[in-house]
């Protein structure tokens, strides 16, 4: 179904949640980071930052710089890595963020983000956010989103099919790579709708989860 703001309800058997624009707010961190690189290598900041969301920072580069070689990227991807750890002024929550996680104990779900554990640890810790118990980072997959390593990845963690899995996310490349998985999308945000989600809401206060008899779970979206 197109994408939109009106009550819809939803069946899953697991839950897989991106982190940056879903869970967490880290615009902020983002903003700084990658518009200092746009600057040190010549490139428009504006443009960067419609790459730059989802994606892990060497397959933006790969983007945004073609050409330069993979290992310059990777280790150009590990300092920025550095540098977004050790930031995370203006880190906070997406609305609605701890009480889905909160509804989400004892259920099957996910985090599956573009972060490292490092990166993800810190964020989440400074949003004042559980770590789910099951995680998949960037050291978990060889393929950064828009490929749906990442996804498929959580759902066989989680032994769930992955037809029977709904995807949150915010960006056009996470919401590419969970249609490639095969599975619905929640679009969280402002820049979600632009990608066609199954559904959008602005933030995660229009979400409610309800436990159904045989592990399923019920989403109450609007």
């Amino acid at each position: 179904m197109p994408a939109t703001a009106t009550p819809a309800v939803l069946t899953a058997r697991a839950l897989l949640l991106d982190m940056d624009g879903t869970l967490v707010n880290s615009d902020a961190v983002v903003e700084r980071i990658w518009r200092r690189w746009a600057e040190r290598h010549g490139l428009d900041g504006d443009e960067v930052m419609k790459v730059v969301h989802g994606r892990q920072g060497h397959a933006s580069m790969a983007v945004l710089l073609p050409g330069r070689p993979v290992e310059q990227n990777l280790a150009d991807n590990a300092r920025m890595l550095a540098e977004e750890t050790a930031d995370t002024d203006g880190v906070i929550e997406i609305p609605g963020a701890r009480a889905l996680l909160s509804s989400l104990e004892g259920l099957p779900h996910a985090l599956v983000t573009s972060a490292d554990v490092a990166l993800s640890t810190a964020r989440m810790n400074a949003a004042g956010l559980p770590l789910p118990a099951v995680r998949v980072t960037a050291e978990s997959v060889g393929a950064s989103k828009p490929d749906p390593e990442g996804f498929l990845k959580g759902a066989a963690e989680l032994g769930v099919d992955p037809a029977d899995c709904i995807v949150f996310e915010d960006s056009g490349a996470g919401i590419a790579a969970g249609r490639a998985a095969g599975m619905r999308v929640v679009g969280v945000g402002p820049r979600a709708v632009f990608h066609e989600p199954d559904v959008a809401v602005p933030d995660l206060t229009q979400v409610r989860v309800e436990a159904v008899a045989g592990g399923g779970i019920r989403l109450h979206i609007g």
